[in-house]
C-alpha cells in the first residue's frame, strides 16, 4: 500500500479565478540541461550491474542491466553503420520481446527517431506510415522483411527471444548489428526539444495522426509518471517485478516497459502475446508484483482466477488499469476475487506521453472507481461543452491538460495541432470528466461519442455500465445511429454468454427499467465480439460501419 500524498486545502489545488486545477502532489524537479537525450538519461539512473532488467516469460532467458547498456550501445553503432543519420526515422513493427527496448533505445542513442506500428498492421497501413514519416529503416519479424523491401525500405529481422538457436541464419543481420563496437561512431548532440518518436494515435475519433514526442517529453514521463509513483512506496523499486503484456508499440506499454521502468532498475517480465492462463503462470513463476492492464485483460484475469479457485498470485501487490473506461461491476469482481491486490486506475493519452493522473488508495479510503490524482507538475481545466466556461469540482465537462509531457504536435498537420492544443498550451482531450471535492478525477465519457437524441445528450458509457450488469451479457458497446425523426438513436451491440437465449427485446427491457425514458436503446445487435483497439478502447467507428452495412 502506498504512503499518503501531501494533502492541501482545496483552494491550493483549484483556483476559482482561473479555473486551473493543480496536482495535490508536490512538484518534481526535472532535468534542466537542454542537451539530454532520454537514452542517456535512462542509463544515468540505473546501476550498471548484474541485476535483471528483462526476462522472456516463455523461455526464462534474461538480460541484465549491464548487458542492456552494452546491447543498446552496440545497436546504436550498428544503426549508424547502416546509414541512419540524426533525425532519420526508423520503424519498429514488432511484437513484445526483450529486444524491443534494445532496438528502441538504440535508435534514440544513435540520434534517430522511432515510429512504432502494430505487428498485425496491413500492407496499406504500413505503406501509409512509411510515406507519412519518411521511414529510412525498419525492424520487423522475419516474415515481413520481403514486404518492406518491396516497399523500398531496408528491413532487419528481429528474433522474439535471445535464444533463437536453429533459426540463427534468419537473424544474422541483427546479430551483426549487436556485434558492432560502440566506439566506432561519434554520437550526435541530442537536445531535449529534439524529436524522439512519432507515435500514432488510436484514431478512434478521426483519422490516425502521428504524435510527435520529444526527448524532453519522455524524460518528463519517466519522472512524473513512473519514477514519482515508485517514490510513493516504502521499499526500493528494484524489488518490483512487472509483467509486460501491454503492447510496447502503444504509448501505455512503451512508457512503462521500454522506458520508464528501466530507469528505476525494476525487472520487466515480457510476454510475447496475451494468454490468461500463461499470465497466471508467469506471475507465480517470476514473483510478479505489479501488473499494468487494460479492461479486457482485467476481465480475463478475474475470470481465470475464479475458475482456478482463487489460489496463487500471492506475489502480486498491485494491478493498474488504463486506456479505456471500466464498469463498476468489472472493478468489484476483481477486488472481490483478489482482495489482497491494490487496484488503481490511471489516465493518459498518446498526446500527453501517457502522463495525466494516477490512482491512489489508502487502507481507510479506497478510490477504485477514480482515475486518480493529477500527476506532479500537471495542470488541468474542466470546460463546459456548450459555453466554454471553466467548471469547479463536482461539475462535468471536457478535460484540458497542460504540462511538460504534452506533445510537440501532430506530424505535418498544423491545423490538427491547433485544434488539439490552444494558444495557451492546453491540450483538449475530448474526454468528459469531473473532479470530486478531494481532487480525484472521474471520467464520464468522450465529447465526440455523445449521442444526441431529440436534443438530449446520452453518454454511451452510462448505458454500457448498466447493460454489463446483466448476468447474461459478457460484453457490450453503445453507439449512435442516425435517425430522421430523433437525430440519433442509441444502439447496443451485445455479446451474450455462450448458451444464453437472451433476446434483443429482453436487453431493451432490462435497460429501460433502469434509465430515463430518453436513454433507452432503440435497437440491439447481438454479436460475437466488440471491436476494440490494442489498448482496449471500443472502436465506435467500426460499430457505425457495422450498422451501415446492416441497413
Amino acid at each position: 500500500m502506498q504512503t499518503s500524498p501531501r494533502t492541501t486545502h482545496p483552494p491550493h489545488w483549484y483556483s476559482p479565478v482561473t479555473g486551473i486545477y493543480c496536482s495535490k502532489h508536490p512538484p518534481v524537479d526535472l532535468p534542466s540541461d537542454p542537451v539530454d537525450d532520454v537514452a542517456s538519461y535512462l542509463f544515468s539512473r540505473t546501476a550498471d550491474d548484474g541485476s535483471t532488467a528483462l526476462v522472456d516469460s516463455l523461455s526464462g532467458s534474461s538480460v541484465s542491466y549491464s548487458e542492456l547498456r552494452s546491447l543498446v550501445q552496440c545497436m546504436a553503432s550498428g544503426i549508424r553503420s547502416m546509414g541512419v543519420s540524426q533525425g532519420d526515422v526508423v520503424l519498429l513493427q514488432l511484437p513484445n520481446s526483450v529486444y524491443y527496448p534494445v532496438v528502441f533505445l538504440g535508435v534514440l542513442f544513435a540520434g534517430g527517431v522511432v515510429t512504432t506500428m502494430n505487428p498485425l498492421s496491413s500492407v496499406s497501413e504500413i505503406k501509409r506510415q512509411i510515406s507519412d514519416c519518411n521511414v529510412r529503416l525498419a525492424f520487423t519479424s522475419s516474415d515481413n522483411c520481403e514486404m518492406f523491401k518491396a516497399l523500398d525500405v531496408s528491413a532487419t529481422a528481429v528474433p522474439e527471444d535471445v535464444c533463437y538457436g536453429s533459426r540463427d541464419c534468419e537473424f544474422v543481420d541483427f546479430r551483426m548489428l549487436l556485434s558492432r563496437k560502440f566506439e566506432s561512431f561519434q554520437r550526435p548532440i541530442v537536445k531535449q526539444q529534439d524529436m524522439a518518436a512519432i507515435v500514432y494515435s488510436s484514431g478512434t475519433t478521426g483519422v490516425s495522426k502521428g504524435v510527435v514526442l520529444t526527448h524532453g517529453n519522455f524524460i518528463a514521463m519517466c519522472e512524473l509518471f513512473v519514477r514519482f509513483e515508485a517514490s510513493q512506496y516504502e521499499y526500493p523499486s528494484s524489488e518490483n517485478v512487472y509483467l509486460a503484456v501491454l503492447p510496447m508499440f502503444h504509448i501505455y506499454g512503451m512508457s512503462l516497459f521500454v522506458l520508464g521502468l528501466l530507469s528505476l532498475g525494476s525487472t520487466v517480465v515480457v510476454m510475447r502475446r496475451f494468454d490468461p492462463n500463461e499470465v497466471v503462470k508467469a506471475i507465480d513463476r517470476y514473483g510478479v508484483t505489479h501488473f499494468p492492464v487494460v479492461p479486457p485483460i482485467l476481465t480475463a484475469l478475474t475470470r481465470t482466477v475464479k475458475c482456478s479457485g482463487g489460489s496463487g498470485l500471492m506475489s502480486l501487490k498491485q494491478v493498474s488499469c488504463g486506456a479505456a473506461a471500466l464498469s463498476r461491476k468489472t472493478i468489484d469482481d476483481f477486488v472481490r476475487t483478489l482482495p489482497h491486490v491494490d487496484f488503481i486506475q490511471g489516465y493518459g493519452l498518446t498526446e500527453s506521453t501517457a502522463v495525466g493522473t494516477r490512482g491512489f488508495n489508502t487502507e481507510k479510503c479506497p478510490r477504485y472507481s477514480s482515475i486518480g490524482l493529477l500527476a506532479p507538475n500537471m495542470q488541468a481545466k474542466v470546460l463546459d461543452c456548450k459555453t466554454g466556461s471553466f467548471l469547479p469540482p463536482g461539475s462535468g465537462g471536457e478535460l484540458l491538460l497542460r504540462g511538460p509531457a504534452i506533445m510537440k504536435g501532430y506530424l505535418n498537420n498544423v491545423d490538427a495541432t491547433r485544434l488539439m492544443i490552444d494558444e495557451d498550451g492546453w491540450l483538449h482531450t475530448g474526454d468528459i470528466v469531473h473532479f470530486d471535492q478531494d481532487g480525484f478525477l472521474h471520467i464520464l465519457d468522450r465529447v465526440k461519442e455523445i449521442i444526441k437524441y431529440k436534443g438530449f445528450q446520452i453518454a454511451p458509457a452510462d448505458l454500457e455500465a448498466v447493460l454489463i450488469t446483466h448476468p447474461e451479457i459478457v460484453d457490450v458497446a453503445v453507439t449512435g445511429a442516425l435517425d430522421e425523426e430523433s437525430g440519433e438513436i442509441p444502439v447496443a451491440f451485445v455479446v451474450k454468454r455462450i448458451g444464453s437465449d437472451l433476446s434483443e427485446e429482453a436487453v431493451v427491457d432490462y435497460l429501460a427499467a433502469q434509465v430515463a425514458p430518453y436513454k433507452k436503446v432503440r435497437k440491439v445487435v447481438l454479436t460475437n465480439s466488440i471491436p476494440k483497439s490494442a489498448a482496449g478502447k471500443i472502436l465506435r467507428r467500426e460499430l457505425k460501419k457495422l450498422l451501415t452495412s446492416r441497413l
